[in-house]
């Protein structure tokens, strides 16, 4: 009833009941209720799921791959507008980890790429990418840096209360 007023509709081919501990899937996200870690205490947690983190891969192999002749400033500019914008929609779950990872394999695909590129030996590639001190630079070309994707700031259960107005109307008490 209160979907028909909006002009919308169940489908039943998408449309199932589970159990929260069983988790489901919804606009990207995975939400399950678990038992939080060190205590006995369970909550409503939400999750990445993995058909987004697995398209942004698809996503990153595209433009990385290892006989690309592509110019690395312009991947670079690319790939830190699409992981700026896709961890600016998960960083509200529960996602460190998952960003960390994806960081991660970023960073391996862009190496491998410009080793490639380059023909740089692994050795090559150290020599430029480190510190006299042995620590790594952020890889970088033609001033613009690799996104860092562990660095985003995850905020998690934001408060709202009351802050969020119902949509529809009070219903009407019979009298």
């Amino acid at each position: 009833m209160v979907l028909a007023t909006m002009g919308l509709r169940l489908s039943e081919a998408k449309t199932r009941v589970v159990h929260l501990s069983e988790g489901f899937d919804f606009l990207g996200f995975h939400i399950q209720w678990r038992r939080k870690r060190g205590s006995s205490t369970w909550h409503v947690y939400t999750f990445i799921a993995e058909c987004p983190i697995s398209s942004l891969k698809a996503m990153i192999r595209a433009l990385t791959p290892r006989t690309s002749q592509q110019d690395p400033q312009a991947v670079l500019i690319r790939l830190g507008q699409i992981m700026r914008g896709w961890s600016n929609y998960f960083r509200y779950s529960v996602a460190k980890n998952a960003f960390c990872r994806l960081a991660h394999f970023v960073w391996n695909r862009v190496v491998r790429w410009w080793r490639t590129l380059h023909r740089w030996s692994w050795k090559d590639f150290r020599r430029r990418f480190t510190t006299p001190q042995g620590r790594w630079r952020t890889l970088s070309a033609g001033g613009v840096e690799l996104f860092d994707l562990a660095a985003v700031t995850v905020t998690r259960y934001r408060y709202r209360g009351a802050a969020i107005r119902s949509p529809w109307a009070p219903l009407q008490q019979p009298a």
